[in-house]
């Protein structure tokens, strides 16, 4: 009998920890299977674009930009300020609702396949120790001989390698809060006006390291707080790294000239457990500290396919779906979610590229009809409001196609600071005579660097004889 059915122990303590409340220090095989090919394809394009991003520029802005210092954010080259609440608040709705649904539906696989703390650990960190001190074997033997050359050695090219890494993890992360412009100047510029740079810099770094050299599966199991709330959002409907014990059990060994027939198709090699980087037994059934890295899925199926049987036993699947013996379908929860989620991801890219740098209004000034002066001449006043929601200063152009009108501002200055909103008042004027009915329809442009980015219908009201 399986643990999906039987005693439930194992949840009562954690897989890196033993009953004395000692870390078990995992060493975790590297498999290599599809799932861990594909996974390191993803893995490239992150990485690429994590330290590719910042220096990426877009319509004369960074690709992403986060400076909660001056309140400055670019989000694929468009500039936001925190007065756009509204922007922020669908983006944080999205999250959200997008992180409750694709963990009801999917599981955990965001953690295994698309975290940054998962693909650092896995595609940088854990192969670079693999290179130098050798696979979990002799990576244990290591660890248990005493300190000689050869420890010294490997430990220190180890330690320097990950301490180097996470000093350019910790510049690539200030790029994104400051821009990659003004982190040169700080670290080209002299030593003791940027020492604090310096100083944040090396914490960072150190925080990083110790991330990645000694808390590792911790951050998954004990520190992330999505990691904690998972175990409330699944059920037996999600789709999850799953074993099927219907199929698997009993376990046992197979031996040679022994009947099989009563056994399952698990044959209990160990294998899912060496290779999984949080330490757990996934014939055990869903746990807390399973990322759904799919390695374990690897290592079965590299096995099945030598004892000639099918693969799939630990596979993405549902509690429900193994249970039954339905195998996976699209039901209509999932088609549903995933609408939702592809519905919500499209409404949060729409709002950021069809939004303006530049936002301007037109109105006639409340309450007022027309003037006539002495010499014959009709007016009408107007209001024109502009918001700059970039990061530039922007020397404005109002012009008006109407031949027999004239325009004048108020003031005569259209300079737009950033983060600024202009308000103006603009006067038309048309010659009496000109007027040949009460209402005249008015076009005005405004342009910038001498192209129109905003026209504007009016009327001009004027009397009639």
């Amino acid at each position: 009998m399986s643990n999906q059915e039987g005693s439930q122990e194992f949840r009562e303590h954690l897989s890196n920890v033993t009953q004395e409340g000692k870390r078990i220090w995992i060493y975790p095989k590297i498999i290599k299977g599809v799932y861990y090919r594909y996974r390191t394809y993803l893995s490239w394009f992150l990485l690429a674009f994590f330290f590719a991003a910042p220096f990426i520029k877009v319509n004369g802005y960074p690709l992403l930009l986060l400076n909660v210092f001056q309140r400055k954010f670019v989000i694929f080259g468009k500039p936001f300020w925190p007065q756009d609440f509204n922007v922020f608040l669908l983006f944080g709705l999205t999250g959200v609702i997008f992180i409750i649904l694709f963990t009801v539906v999917y599981g955990r696989v965001w953690c295994g396949w698309a975290c940054p703390q998962t693909i650092f650990m896995e595609m940088v960190f854990r192969k670079i120790e693999n290179w130098i001190e050798g696979n979990s074997i002799k990576q244990k033997k290591l660890d248990a001989m005493p300190w000689n050359r050869e420890k010294i050695l490997k430990k220190g090219a180890k330690h320097t390698v990950f301490f180097l890494i996470s000093f350019v993890i910790s510049h690539t992360f200030l790029a994104y809060l400051i821009g990659y412009e003004e982190l040169w100047s700080r670290i080209s510029g002299p030593f003791f006006e940027n020492y604090l740079t310096l100083l944040g810099l090396i914490i960072f770094s150190i925080v990083f390291y110790l991330v990645f050299a000694k808390l590792r599966e911790l951050v998954c199991i004990m520190i992330c707080p999505y990691g904690r709330l998972q175990g409330v959002m699944l059920d037996s409907n999600s789709m999850v790294v799953s074993y099927d014990y219907e199929r698997g059990e009993p376990r046992g060994k197979i031996r040679k000239n022994e009947d099989q027939s009563d056994k399952g198709d698990c044959v209990d090699c160990n294998l899912c457990v060496d290779v999984c980087p949080t330490g757990i037994d996934i014939r055990n059934g869903t746990q807390l500290e399973c990322v759904n890295c799919t390695a374990c899925m690897d290592a079965c199926d590299h096995v099945m396919e030598k004892v000639n049987k099918p693969k799939g036993l630990i596979r993405i699947d549902s509690d429900s779906n193994i249970k039954n013996k339905t195998g996976f379908k699209f039901t209509p929860r999932i088609i549903a979610y995933s609408a939702i989620m592809l519905l919500l991801l499209v409404i949060s890219i729409v709002t950021v590229v069809t939004r303006k740098s530049l936002e301007a209004s037109l109105l006639r000034v409340p309450g007022s009809l027309f003037t006539e002066t002495e010499n014959g001449k009709i007016r009408n006043l107007y209001n024109l409001d502009v918001v700059n929601k970039s990061f530039d200063t922007h020397q404005l152009k109002l012009q008006i196609e109407n031949a027999n009108a004239k325009l004048f501002v108020i003031g005569n200055d259209l300079e737009l600071d950033p983060n600024a909103q202009l308000t103006k008042v603009l006067m038309i004027e048309m010659d009496k005579k000109d007027i040949k009915k009460g209402v005249t329809s008015m076009k005005l442009n405004l342009e910038l660097n001498d192209e129109v980015i905003e026209s504007f219908e009016t009327k001009f009201i004027g009397p009639v004889e």
